[in-house]
């Protein structure tokens, strides 16, 4: 994207975003007004328009998105740094078939910003390891993902 502002995600961007991946999620704090940042993982774009992503129903998150449902995804990957903002709406309080308290959202992408410094690339993608049960960890993400893609 080279430092410009598209209406929706790429076919780079697309392809990144089918599947889980490090993620910071920017809100506004309904108490400060200050931005409020978080990381999370499990998200998925079903089309160049829209993201979604869960999080713990009973985070800070869900009532700053409720307040104010203006928010920034940030993401790294294809070589650069991209600023992805829109308005979010909460499709359900509390995903069925999940053994913890999620929340699904959807983000309506009004923007995509590469937001890369001049004169360099990501030349590393963020990496991490689940540190708990690895088997547990499959299946909880193969139920977060299949409640992503079939809303």
């Amino acid at each position: 994207m080279a430092n410009r502002m598209e209406k929706n995600l790429n076919d780079e961007l697309l392809a990144l975003l089918k599947k889980e991946r490090y993620i910071s999620l920017t809100t506004v704090d309904h108490e400060s007004n200050a931005p409020d940042v978080r990381v999370l993982s499990w998200i998925y774009a079903p089309d160049r328009e829209t993201l979604r992503f869960t999080i713990d129903n009973r985070s800070k998150m869900m009532n700053n998105m409720r307040h104010n449902p203006g928010i920034v995804i940030t993401v790294i990957g294809n070589g650069s740094t991209y600023a992805i903002a829109g308005e979010v709406k909460i499709l359900k309080e509390e995903i069925e078939d999940v053994p913890i308290k999620l929340a699904l959202a959807e983000l309506n992408i009004n923007e995509v910003k590469d937001i890369m410094f001049y004169g360099a690339k990501m030349t590393l993608e963020p990496r991490y390891e689940k540190t708990y049960d690895a088997e547990a960890a499959a299946k909880l993400d193969n139920q977060v993902m299949k409640a992503m893609k079939t809303v």
